[in-house]
């Protein structure tokens, strides 16, 4: 399928997309005999033939099953856009948070698993176009998960600098655009 030659052909381990058309799921509370689910799911058509699924994360079960909070921090940063990107994807050799303009100014708010899927799911509709970082994945579908930062956190000691993963929704209300940025307990 030519999705997922799109990104093995890329030969990177982070990439950046682009894409409208934007849907939206929940991950099924039955799968790996989970309790509750602790992904969202976001298609977009990013200009190929192809739909792309990103994999975003509600909750970290890793930290759950350490003993840490397991909610997701939520930081946002507000911006303007003069034009819009264009559909794609492409790699991406370095994606950091720490090397966001404003990001010293964000506020990460810990947000229970359900409010979090409101949120972006509320995004999600408004927007006209989506931006994401993040690692590829190749299942079904090609995917995009890692939608998060990648620093040491309670549960996970490594960090993998510069791979940081972000959502930046675009509205045509105001040329607006939201980054939405995530952490877990530790971050």
């Amino acid at each position: 399928m030519r999705g997922f030659r799109i990104f093995k052909d890329l030969g990177t381990p982070l990439v950046h997309v682009v894409g409208d058309h934007l849907k939206t799921g929940l991950e099924s509370v039955n799968q790996h005999s989970r309790v509750e689910p602790d992904h969202l799911w976001i298609t977009m058509d990013p200009g190929l033939s192809l739909r792309v699924t990103i994999s975003v994360n509600t909750l970290s079960l890793r930290n759950q099953d350490a003993g840490f909070d397991p909610r997701v921090r939520v930081g946002i940063v507000q911006g303007t856009w003069e034009h819009l990107p264009e559909r794609g994807i492409e790699e991406c050799h370095r994606f950091s948070y720490e090397e966001l303009a404003g990001i010293d100014s964000v506020d990460f708010i810990p947000l229970e698993r359900v409010l979090l899927e409101q949120l972006l799911m509320d995004k999600i509709q408004r927007a006209r176009l989506l931006e994401v970082w993040g690692m590829p994945y190749h299942r079904e579908m090609p995917g995009i998960h890692q939608i998060h930062s990648r620093r040491a956190s309670c549960a996970v000691p490594e960090s993998v600098d510069g791979r940081d993963g972000a959502l930046r929704f675009h509205y045509a209300e105001g040329q607006r655009t939201e980054t939405v940025l995530m952490k877990f307990c530790g971050q």
